[in-house]
Parts: C-alpha cells; sequence; structure tokens
C-alpha cells in the first residue's frame, strides 16, 4: 500500500477513534435496593462482591423507618422523609379525601397517593440531571408532571440478571442520553426470607444469586470504564415468624367494631362509626404478644401518627409474632416478616457506598434511612430539598470535595 493511502487511511481511522479514546466519562451514581437484605447477612460468607465493595467504600447497619415496611421505606429512602411525612404511611393504606379506597402494592400507580413529597429523580430532573428508575416504588408516577427519563412498571418476571443487564445498557448510551442518576430495585431477598424464614437454606442462596449480580454490574462498569459511585440499600430486615405465633384481631376485638387497613407485625385498625369506644375498650388494655396505641399516643421516637392516612389504632406484635385479620389461603402464615420496631437488631437494614465520591472508611456507626436522600444529592451535586428530615452528617468524613 502506497505511503500516502496508507498515511489516509491511519487518519480517518484516528477521526473514528479519537471521540472512544477521548471521551472522558463523568460518575455515575447507582442506588440499588436489596429488598429485605437484613444488616448482619453481610456477615454470612455468601456476599464476596458487597463485602468487596464495603472494604472499598463504607458500610453500615441502618435504621428503617417506622413501619419497618417496603413501600414506606423505599420513599423515605428517595425523599429524604419519614413516612408520615412523606404520605406512604404503609404498603396498604386509605386517606380521608378517598373514602372507599385502599392503597395497595398492587394499585400504586395514582400520583394522588404519592403526591406527598418530591422524589429525588423528580428534583434530578428539573436542574438537568437525567435519571433512570427499574421498579423503584412510586417511580412510576409523575411527581409535577415529572417521571424518570427512563422507568418501569415492576415486573416480577424480569430477573435480576436482566435488571443489572438494563442498567449497563443505559449507562452504554452517548453522554447527551445517560442518565447520571440510576436506581434499581431486587426483590428476591425479600421474597426468600418472607417464603423460608431469615435462617434458612433458600434465603443463603437468594443472598449468594443477588451478591453474584452486584458482581455484574461491577464488572460491567468496568468494561465500560465508567466510573459510578454505587449506593446499596435495603429498606427493612427480617425476623423469622411461625403459624405457632399468631394473634387473630378478631380474637381481641369484636369484627363488628373494626375495619382492619392493613396487618402482619403491625396492625392499622380503624373503629367502625360510633365504635370508637368499644374498640379502644378491647385495644388499649394489656394483650398477649400485642401492644395498641392511639395514633396520638404512639412515641415520638416512631415520628408515626400525625398522617390522617395513619389508622386510628396502631398495634405492634411482639418481635416474631403476627396480628392477622385472615390467613393467606395460597401461602398460609408466612416464614418471616417485617414492620417491627425500626430500633429492633432483626429489622436493620444494609448501607454499603463506594466509588470515586467516596473515601474508604469502612464500617460507620448506624444512622437513619432517611439520611440517604442527602447523601445521593451530594453525590449528584443536587441542591437537598429544604426540610427534610434527614441529614448528610454521618457520611461527611467520608464524601470527597467536589
Amino acid at each position: 500500500m502506497a505511503l500516502p493511502l496508507r498515511l489516509a487511511l491511519l487518519a480517518l481511522l484516528a477521526l473514528i477513534v479519537r471521540p472512544a479514546l477521548a471521551e472522558k466519562r463523568e460518575p455515575v451514581t447507582i442506588l440499588v435496593s436489596i429488598d429485605g437484605f437484613r444488616a448482619d447477612y453481610l456477615q454470612r460468607g455468601f456476599t464476596p462482591n458487597l463485602s468487596a465493595l464495603a472494604a472499598q467504600g463504607i458500610s453500615a447497619a441502618m435504621r428503617p423507618s417506622f413501619p419497618t415496611k417496603t413501600f414506606p421505606n423505599h420513599y423515605a429512602l428517595v425523599t429524604g422523609l419519614r413516612p408520615d411525612r412523606n404520605g406512604i404511611v404503609g404498603n396498604k393504606m386509605e386517606d380521608p379525601r378517598r373514602p372507599g379506597e385502599t392503597f395497595t402494592m398492587k394499585n400504586d400507580e395514582d400520583s394522588f397517593w404519592w403526591g406527598e413529597a418530591e422524589p429525588l429523580w423528580a428534583g434530578a430532573e428539573k436542574v438537568g440531571i437525567r435519571s433512570a428508575t427499574l421498579f423503584w416504588p412510586g417511580s412510576v408516577v409523575a411527581y409535577d408532571n415529572l417521571r424518570p427519563e427512563d422507568w418501569f412498571p415492576f415486573d416480577e418476571n424480569v430477573t435480576t440478571t436482566q435488571r443489572v443487564d438494563t442498567a449497563l445498557d443505559w449507562v452504554r448510551r452517548p453522554a447527551a442520553i445517560r442518565p447520571r442518576f440510576i436506581a434499581l430495585y431486587f426483590d428476591t431477598v425479600d421474597t426468600a426470607g418472607h417464603r423460608h424464614g431469615p435462617d434458612s437454606a433458600e434465603l443463603n442462596q437468594a443472598i449468594h444469586d443477588v451478591d453474584l449480580q452486584i458482581g455484574r454490574l461491577r464488572g460491567g462498569l468496568a468494561e465500560l470504564k465508567q466510573p459510578a459511585n454505587i449506593v446499596i440499600v435495603a429498606d427493612h430486615g427480617m425476623a423469622a415468624t411461625s403459624p405457632d405465633r399468631v394473634v387473630m384481631i378478631r380474637d381481641v376485638a369484636n369484627p363488628a367494631d373494626y375495619h382492619v387497613v392493613d396487618e402482619g407485625p403491625v396492625a392499622l385498625i380503624d373503629p367502625m362509626p360510633g365504635h370508637e369506644a368499644a374498640l379502644a375498650a378491647s385495644l388499649l388494655k394489656p394483650l398477649p404478644h400485642i401492644h395498641c396505641l392511639r395514633k396520638a399516643d404512639l412515641p415520638e421516637r416512631l415520628h408515626y401518627g400525625h398522617n390522617p392516612r395513619v389508622a386510628a389504632f396502631v398495634c405492634e406484635a411482639e418481635m416474631g409474632w403476627l396480628l392477622l385479620d385472615k390467613i393467606s389461603e395460597k401461602w398460609g402464615v408466612d416464614a418471616g416478616s417485617h414492620g417491627y420496631d425500626n430500633q429492633a437488631p432483626e429489622m436493620q437494614a444494609l448501607f454499603i457506598a463506594s466509588g470515586p465520591g467516596i473515601i474508604p472508611k469502612g464500617r460507620i456507626p448506624a444512622f437513619d434511612n432517611v439520611d440517604i436522600y442527602a447523601l445521593l444529592c451530594d453525590l449528584l451535586g443536587l441542591p437537598p430539598k429544604a426540610d427534610v428530615d434527614g441529614t448528610d452528617t454521618p457520611f461527611r468524613g467520608a464524601l470527597k470535595a467536589r
């Protein structure tokens, strides 16, 4: 080949290759929820990838918000507001402004229920930070007419492998349409905990499997040479439960006196019209394995009971016990559950953060999960909303200056 032609081809090749070589990828922030991943699961020996991230960054046992259930805590994580203020006060709830309607995890696509607090992705989109969410509770509805640029309604048939591949595909995009904030949700550890209990072989397998997916995520980011601040959280822990530790609500109160909004480790109960005194007489006395209070009398440390969506009576079962209105014909009684006091060791949640914005500090003191919102804002360079419940104080010694 003649030298001029060879030089011309080399010059053309350089024009093609140079943009890819010259691209300096800005860090992305990836928030990963592993539903039901109790803080001490990390010590079981099944999590080499999660443990490596913890060693390279920071980790802690994180206090969830009360009640320690999925939707209230996922919204607390991305709003910086506890359930009483973010409006998602339970996995099931009712609102006096919508009589006859019940919010559940299966009809969660009405923005009315989510409109009491701005989620992180809405604040990010307002200032031009592109976001993408995969199955994060609340991300399928618009807040102030804003959604993440990319989002999907929950589909349990989408495997954990497919979820990681979706996130990597988002990162693979050109810079102009690459999200800077990504939120992923994994449910398999929680499912195994409910069905088989927190001490089961099935639960340990679920922990191992999701750890492999964290490894795939890290490996894919490395192949793309994409720097990423990875923040891994759980919404709550898990406690062992049993059919031998169940209190039926009908056994402690007259069914004519009450309406059950939610049940389980915590039951939310309203009186039927005109039956408030009768229900109070039944519930507000010493009862075996459960403790009931009017919502106005709940301990202030729970930060719960002021929102009108909270039922009139809040009953909490002893650890490992359940307070039920009925038993599922399909599953019977769960072998594991959550919803108990947010200070209980069994309810503590996983937290790990690692990446270019994090100074490796190892284990840090426990903190409240509403602080995650402030951490994410710092990593994204996003001014946090004023008057939130959380703060970045727990992380300040581990945050690199921008």
